[in-house]
């Protein structure tokens, strides 16, 4: 089987996430789905924003509710920039926090960021070989 990524992030405000991933990221608005769904592009995988209201359900099998206040989830972005520094500081002016500055390690630098809606964004520059300087086998 071959499958496709497609990336959602839900968001409560589409104008400001648009502002947001354009002006941090150099995202591209592409298509429109109906009048709340823009397609940002630039990446591997197409970008969807979803407006959805904060307090909203997150599903039918669960109480879980929407929240915009920064919080933890297993799955993130991480954007692979070729300058870290300008990428921070791009991010941040369009309105990002840093969470952790920029730490070198032997395949590259990584800063820690949250997005305006809280949800978490790493920014990656990879040096020499990037994940092969500890790729095994």
């Amino acid at each position: 089987m071959t499958a496709t990524a497609l990336i959602n992030i839900d968001v409560d405000d589409l104008e400001r996430a648009t502002a947001f991933y354009t002006a941090a990221f150099g995202l591209t608005i592409g298509r429109k789905l109906g009048p709340e769904i823009p397609e940002l592009l630039g990446e591997g995988a197409p970008i969807y924003l979803l407006e959805k209201a904060a307090g909203s359900a997150t599903g039918p099998a669960t109480d879980e509710r929407r929240r915009y206040a920064r919080h933890w989830t297993p799955v993130h972005l991480d954007f692979v920039v070729a300058d870290l520094d300008a990428a921070v500081k791009a991010a941040l002016a369009a309105g990002a926090t840093l969470e952790t500055p920029a730490a070198v390690h032997v395949w590259g630098k990584i800063a820690h960021l949250a997005d305006p809606f809280g949800h978490g964004v790493c920014l990656v520059q990879f040096l020499g070989r990037g994940c092969d300087e500890i790729a095994t086998g």
